[in-house]
């Protein structure tokens, strides 16, 4: 479970520490795309905490969100409509939803461990 962390925190680092520019055209997807990839590792941690964690499904959901938000930004841009707020709205409530499902069994576990004492 570290080793995604691990990645992610150095990817920052490089990203931070290059002097690497993404052209605007290009600005929608790549933030799609980050928005996707963190879906993915927040719902990875999620299934690994209520040990349903399966490597198929996280690699392939992965590659997956990300191709299905860009091609959705794709479409839109042709059509001529804003449709990658559309991913952003549906990765981003994925997102907080992980996040607070993550926190509620971290506090059972934490609560469980404290009346053992």
């Amino acid at each position: 479970m570290w080793l995604p962390v691990l990645g992610l925190l150095l990817g920052i680092a490089i990203g931070f520490g290059s002097n690497f520019t993404i052209p605007e055209e290009y600005s929608n997807y790549l933030s799609l795309a980050i928005l996707a990839s963190l879906d993915t590792l927040v719902g990875g941690i999620r299934a690994h905490l209520e040990s349903a964690y399966d490597e198929l499904v996280f690699v392939t959901g992965f590659f997956f969100n990300i191709i299905l938000a860009i091609g959705l930004a794709f479409l839109g841009v042709h059509l001529g409509v804003d449709l990658y707020l559309v991913g952003m709205f549906a990765f981003g409530v994925r997102l907080f939803q992980n996040i607070a499902v993550i926190r509620r069994i971290l506090l059972a576990k934490w609560t469980a461990s404290r009346r053992k004492k």
